[in-house]
C-alpha cells in the first residue's frame, strides 16, 4: 500500500461505528470502479447511509482488519448510478420513501430519477402505490433535503450533525444559509440543539471579530446559561464579566460595555440586594426567565401567607386523633406536630429521609381531607414519584407537567395564574427537583385560598435545572418547616435506611465487601462488591444484572434492575454500561436487521429506553423510562412503551432518547427501582459526593449493590460540601414579606 494521497468515489454502504462527540466514522464503502466494498476511516460529519461521497486520503493497513482508507476531506453529492440512486433513496433520508419505494420509483425513472422528482414530481404517481398525497409528501420532503444538503455542505468543516441541520431548515427553510452566514449568533438563541460553541466556530471562521458587540453579546449570554447548568440562576457582575471575556479571550473593559448595553436593553437584568452570604455581592446580573421566576415565586408565596384559607373548619386535635385510630397506630409527637401544621397553615414543608414518617404524615393529611370533602391534588415531578404518591397515599397522583396541562401548540401550560387549578390543597412530593422554572410554574396555578405543602429530602442531589428551590424556601425562614429524623421505617435486617442516614452522618462503615457476586446474602438488603479495577467492576456488574441477582432472587434483568453510575464516560459510565448490558440482555441487539441508529446509540426491539428531554407533543418527559416494542428501520421509526402508554418516535426524536439499562444517578432522582446497582472508584472523583451516593442508594426499594473501592465510598461520604448555588429566590422571599 502506498502512503501517497487517493481519490476514491462512491456509495457509503454501512456505518460500523459513528462517535458523536467527535464525528470519528467507520464505515464500509463502494468505490464506483469497484465491486468490492472497502472500510473507510476518518472523520466524517452528518454522513448517511446511500450517499455518494468523493474521497480524498491515504491507504493504510490495520493489522487485524487489513487496508483501510484513512479520510482526509470528504465531499457528499447526488449518486450517478442506478445502484446508488437506489441506496440513497432506500436510505430513509427522504421521509416517505422506504426500500419497497425506493425500488419501484428508481425501476420506473432509473437515472432520471431525481430530475424527476425535482421537476416533475406528479409522475410519481405513475408509481403503483403512489398516489397524489404519497406524491405531495415526497416532492415536499425532496425540497426540504434539497435546503438540508446544501446547508450541509457549508456546515461539514463546521462538525454540525445531521440532526442539528435538520432543525436549522426545519426553523429557516432556504434561508438557513444566509442566516448563518450574517447572523451566525441568532441561530443559537432560536434554534434548540445548536448552541454558543457551534454559532461562534462559523462566525469566527466566517470572520467576524473576535470583539465584536454580537459575539461578546452571545458570549456574555452564553456565559450565564453555561452558570445556570450549574445551578445557578444569579451570578456577580465583576465575576461573569471576567468569566465571559476570559471564555471569549477578549477585552474585559469592552465587555463590561456590553453588559451596560444588555442591562439597558433588558436582556440582562441587575439587581442590588443585600448579600446574605458572602457568595452574593451587591451587584448581580440575571437572565430574564430567572428575574421572573424567582418573582413570581416569591410573590405567590406571599400571597398564599396573607389571604385567608379556604379548607373547612377542622378541629385539628380531634382530626388527628381520628387519623390515628384509622392507621391503627399511635402516631410519634413530631408526625402528630406535622399533620397539625399541614392542615394549620396555608404553606408548609415536610423535609426528612427515607423511614422517617414522611408517608405516614402525609396519608393522614389526605384522608383527613377526603373525609371533610376538601378536594386535594397530588403532585410529583416524575411519573415514578407520582405513581409512589399514590400508592402511598390511597389518592390520584400525577406528574407536574400532566397536573399544568401543558399546550404545544401555545407552548405553555394551560394551568396558570388565570386559569389555576380546580383545588383546595396541593401536595407536591419531591420537592428537591423544582427547579426555578418549573415552581414558577406550578406556585402561580395553586388559587389564593389553597394549601401548599412541599415534601421533600434536603439531603438528596438538588434539581437538575438551575434554583435550590426547596433549601432557599427552608432558609428564608418564612415557612413552617418539620424536619423528620426518627427512623421508623426498618426492618430488623434492612440497611439500605439505615446506611443513608449513616452517610449523612458521615459513616463511612459499610458491610463487609464480597469478592464476587455468587457471595451475595439474600438476607441482607444492601451489600457491597469489591473490584480490582474498571475491567473487574464492568465484568461483576455484567454477570450480577444477567446472572446472579435474576437467577438467586428472581428479578426480571431489564424491568427490575436499575444501574446508576456516577459518570457518563469510561469503562463503567453510563455509555459503557449501556453497551455492554445491551449485549448481553437483549439478543435481538445481535440482529442488525431490526436496528435504528440515533445520535446517541443503535436500538433495537426490546432494549430499555430513557427520554431526555421533555417533548410535550408526544407527552413524554425528562427522566421517563420506556421499553422499545418494535422498530422499523426503513422509516427510521420505533414504538416504546412508555408507563403503559405507546408512543412513535420517529427520526428526529431519536437525538432526546438513550439506552437506560444504566443512566447518571442525577437522572433517577425522584424514581424508586426495585433493585440498584452503583458502581464506585476512585476514578470517579470528580463526582463524588456525599449527597450524590446518598441519593443514589435511596433509590433501591429492595435491593442495593455497591461494586467498586471502599476508599472510593469512604471518599464520597467525608465530601459533603456540595457546591453552593447562587439565587435571589430568599433576598426576593424576605423582600416581599
Amino acid at each position: 500500500m502506498t502512503s501517497s494521497q487517493n481519490n476514491l468515489k462512491g456509495v457509503l454502504e454501512r456505518i460500523i461505528f459513528f462517535n458523536e462527540e467527535n464525528h470519528y466514522c467507520i464505515a464500509e464503502f463502494r468505490p464506483d470502479e469497484s465491486k468490492e466494498k472497502t472500510t473507510i476511516v476518518g472523520i466524517l460529519p452528518g454522513i448517511q447511509c446511500g450517499e455518494t461521497l468523493s474521497l480524498t486520503g491515504t491507504w493504510t493497513r490495520h493489522p487485524q482488519h487489513g487496508a483501510q482508507f484513512k479520510v482526509e476531506t470528504s465531499h457528499s453529492e447526488l449518486p450517478a448510478t442506478v445502484y446508488g440512486i437506489r441506496k440513497y433513496l432506500g436510505s430513509g433520508l427522504v421521509p416517505g420513501i422506504g426500500k419497497v419505494y425506493a425500488n419501484k420509483i428508481v425501476d420506473q425513472f432509473g437515472l432520471d430519477t431525481f430530475r424527476v422528482i425535482e421537476e416533475e414530481s406528479a409522475r410519481l404517481k405513475t408509481v403503483p402505490g403512489i398516489g397524489k398525497n404519497r406524491a405531495q409528501s415526497i416532492k415536499a420532503a425532496w425540497d426540504e433535503q434539497s435546503a438540508l444538503r446544501e446547508i450541509m455542505v457549508f456546515l461539514q468543516t463546521y462538525g454540525v450533525t445531521v440532526s442539528q441541520c435538520s432543525r436549522l431548515v426545519k426553523k429557516y427553510g432556504n434561508e438557513a444559509k444566509n442566516i448563518l452566514i450574517n447572523e451566525p449568533y441568532r441561530v443559537a438563541r432560536e434554534v434548540d440543539g445548536i448552541g454558543f460553541k457551534t454559532a461562534d466556530k462559523i462566525a469566527i471562521n466566517i470572520g467576524m471579530a473576535n470583539d465584536s458587540p454580537a459575539r461578546i453579546d452571545a458570549g456574555l449570554i452564553y456565559a450565564l446559561e453555561t452558570l445556570q447548568d450549574e445551578g445557578h440562576t444569579t451570578y456577580p457582575e465583576t465575576d461573569l464579566a471576567t468569566y465571559t471575556a476570559e471564555m471569549l479571550q477578549t477585552d474585559l473593559e469592552k465587555t463590561n460595555l456590553r453588559i451596560e448595553t444588555l442591562v439597558q436593553s433588558c436582556d440582562l437584568i441587575r439587581h442590588d440586594f443585600s448579600p446574605i452570604n458572602d457568595s452574593l455581592s451587591t451587584t448581580q446580573i440575571q437572565l430574564p426567565l430567572y428575574d421572573r421566576a424567582e418573582k413570581r415565586i416569591s410573590d405567590v408565596i406571599h400571597r398564599l401567607q396573607t389571604v385567608p384559607s379556604g379548607l373547612p373548619p377542622i378541629k385539628i386535635d380531634l382530626a388527628v386523633k381520628w387519623a390515628q385510630d384509622r392507621a391503627g397506630f399511635t402516631f410519634s409527637d413530631d408526625q402528630a406536630f406535622a399533620v397539625r401544621q399541614a392542615l394549620a397553615h396555608n404553606v408548609f414543608i415536610l423535609t426528612g429521609g427515607p423511614g422517617t414518617g414522611k408517608t405516614t404524615i402525609l396519608k393522614a393529611v389526605v384522608d383527613i381531607l377526603k373525609v371533610k370533602k376538601v378536594r386535594v391534588h397530588l403532585a410529583a415531578p416524575t411519573g415514578r414519584a407520582a405513581q409512589r404518591l399514590a400508592e402511598t397515599t390511597g389518592g390520584f397522583a400525577q406528574t407536574i407537567h400532566r397536573l399544568l396541562k401543558f399546550d404545544p401548540a401555545k407552548g405553555r401550560f394551560t394551568v396558570n395564574q388565570e386559569h389555576p387549578l380546580n383545588t383546595d390543597f396541593l401536595i407536591v412530593d419531591e420537592a428537591s427537583m423544582l427547579d426555578s422554572r418549573m415552581a414558577a410554574a406550578l406556585f402561580q396555578a395553586v388559587p389564593s385560598k389553597a394549601h401548599l405543602v412541599l415534601v421533600g429530602d434536603t439531603d438528596q442531589l438538588p434539581s437538575i435545572g438551575a434554583g435550590d428551590i426547596l433549601n432557599d424556601l427552608i432558609q428564608s425562614d418564612l415557612i413552617p418547616v418539620v424536619r423528620l429524623s426518627s427512623i421508623y421505617r426498618q426492618k430488623s435486617w434492612s440497611l439500605i435506611v439505615s446506611t443513608a442516614h449513616s452517610i449523612n452522618e458521615g459513616n463511612i462503615t459499610l458491610p463487609s465487601p464480597l469478592s464476587n457476586p455468587e457471595q451475595l446474602d439474600p438476607k441482607h438488603d444492601l451489600q457491597f462488591i469489591s473490584s480490582e479495577d474498571s475491567e473487574d467492576c464492568l465484568r461483576k456488574i455484567i454477570t450480577l444484572c444477567t446472572k446472579t441477582i435474576p437467577q438467586k432472587f428472581s428479578f426480571d434483568p431489564v424491568r427490575d434492575i436499575q444501574v446508576l453510575a456516577p459518570m457518563h464516560k469510561g469503562t463503567v459510565g453510563v455509555g459503557n454500561l449501556n453497551q455492554q448490558l445491551q449485549e448481553n440482555l437483549n439478543r435481538k441487539a445481535n440482529k442488525p436487521g431490526s436496528a435504528i441508529r440515533g445520535p446517541s446509540g443503535v436500538y433495537h426491539p426490546g432494549d430499555k429506553i430513557i427520554q431526555l428531554r421533555n417533548n410535550y407533543d408526544k407527552n413524554l418527559f425528562n427522566g421517563d423510562i420506556g421499553r422499545i416494542i418494535s422498530t422499523n428501520p426503513e422509516e427510521g421509526t420505533l414504538i416504546a412503551n412508555f408507563d403503559g402508554q405507546e408512543h412513535i418516535l420517529e427520526r428526529n426524536d431519536l437525538g432526546n432518547v438513550n439506552l437506560a439499562y444504566a443512566i447518571s444517578i442525577h437522572k433517577s432522582q425522584g424514581s424508586e427501582y426495585p433493585v440498584v446497582v452503583i458502581p464506585l472508584l476512585k476514578g470517579h472523583f470528580m463526582m463524588l459526593q456525599r449527597n450524590l451516593i446518598y441519593t443514589a442508594i435511596t433509590r433501591g426499594k429492595k435491593r442495593v449493590i455497591i461494586v467498586g473501592e471502599t476508599t472510593a465510598y469512604a471518599m464520597a461520604i467525608r465530601n459533603a460540601e456540595s457546591k453552593e448555588r447562587l439565587t435571589l429566590l430568599r433576598q426576593r422571599l424576605r423582600q416581599t414579606s
